[in-house]
């Protein structure tokens, strides 16, 4: 048990939101069902916080609706939960919080700066690595200061940018994730078209070399201090030329796990996936992405909040990944203890200045 509750966060300004219910509605129930403190906290497509118990049952969101909740706002260490009139009703203390949001501000560090602002633990990603993973034109630029492989590309910021890469060509959106946008473009027309959809949905697209005869394999990570643990690799057998929403999500496609791959390739990726973990000392649970082509290995995505916390991939059941939250929050709760250690220092520089040196105008807000 922990003290304080756990807020678990999902939903969110994204396109991936249903799919973030499934994630926090299914983290939420595996530490209820161990007897947590929970507080479940769902953010709608439009930016709303709510949060409620009720929250965590999935069949409370058919057809576009809201379980019974109440809005949250937030402060120091708490979330408060308000009446329909904005009203305080109840201050829960928040001992440590788990991010489900896929996708938008959520997966892009946005709760986790709130997070650190409020001074509550995270047993997620940091700031730090949600905002570079979420874009797809900054991972390719990290990934190639730590040298590893990715696949050629080119990122364009307009439709009408030239585009140099032989066709086929993959068109992806920087920052949406899921596979939403992502399309195969095999001659001038289809890249047209696809950067048309494309720039709907995101201020900018990379371009990339398109792998025809391809495996994907992907490979989860966490860390406890300092050691980071990986899991086995995961083939995700596409239907089509790509592994569409479909796949992921609607049974569609198909999973082999263990991955039927040579030992040589299985060790490449598990070193690789726990050398850039370590390397940029990332935190929580993240999920790596790889490209097989042949024998070379491209790491294609970094997913800071992979779908169902990637659960299925380093635990045999509930139990097992029950401990592996807890141990993330104890974790977490760790972390902040130390960082409260370190000393803030006041300069003392203001008092240089006389009074009112610095004063423009009266529109001050009292």
């Amino acid at each position: 048990m922990t003290d304080g509750a756990i807020a678990v966060f999902f939903g969110g300004v994204s396109s991936e939101n249903e799919i973030s219910v499934l994630t926090g509605t299914m983290t939420c129930n595996v530490l209820k069902a161990r007897g947590e403190n929970v507080l479940p906290v769902y953010i709608t497509q439009e930016g709303k916080f709510y949060a409620g118990g009720e929250l965590a049952d999935i069949k409370g969101y058919k057809n576009g609706a809201l379980p019974r909740s109440q809005r949250a706002a937030f402060a120091e260490k708490s979330i408060y939960l308000l009446s329909s009139r904005g009203k305080i009703r109840r201050e829960v203390n928040i001992g440590c919080a788990i991010n489900c949001c896929h996708g938008g501000w959520g997966e892009g560090g946005g709760i986790s700066g709130l997070c650190a602002a409020l001074g509550i633990p995270l047993a997620s990603s940091s700031v730090f690595e949600s905002s570079l993973f979420i874009d797809k034109y900054l991972t390719k630029i990290a990934l190639a200061g730590l040298g590893v492989s990715t696949l050629p590309f080119e990122l364009l910021t307009s439709e009408n940018d030239d585009m140099s890469l032989d066709f086929p060509v993959m068109v992806k959106p920087c920052t949406l994730g899921s596979s939403i946008g992502v399309v195969r473009a095999d001659d001038e027309e289809e890249l047209r078209q696809a950067l048309a959809a494309a720039f709907e949905l995101d201020g900018a697209v990379i371009v990339e070399r398109c792998v025809t005869d391809r495996r994907e394999i992907n490979c989860a990570a966490y860390s406890v201090g300092e050691e980071v643990i990986v899991s086995p690799c995961e083939e995700a057998v596409t239907c089509g030329d790509i592994l569409s929403y479909d796949d992921k999500y609607s049974g569609a496609g198909e999973r082999v796990f263990p991955a039927r791959i040579a030992e040589e390739i299985s060790d490449k990726i598990r070193d690789t996936t726990k050398s850039v973990y370590g390397a940029l000392k990332m935190s929580g649970i993240v999920r790596f992405d790889y490209i097989l082509e042949g024998g070379t290995v491209w790491l294609s995505e970094v997913n800071t909040v992979p779908g169902s916390l990637s659960y299925y991939l380093l635990s045999e059941g509930w139990n097992a990944f029950y401990d592996i939250l807890m141990s993330l929050v104890d974790d977490a709760k760790r972390r902040m203890r130390e960082q409260a250690k370190k000393r803030v220092i006041n300069t003392g520089i203001i008092n240089n200045f006389v009074s009112n040196s610095c004063k423009i105008g009266g529109n001050i807000v009292k």
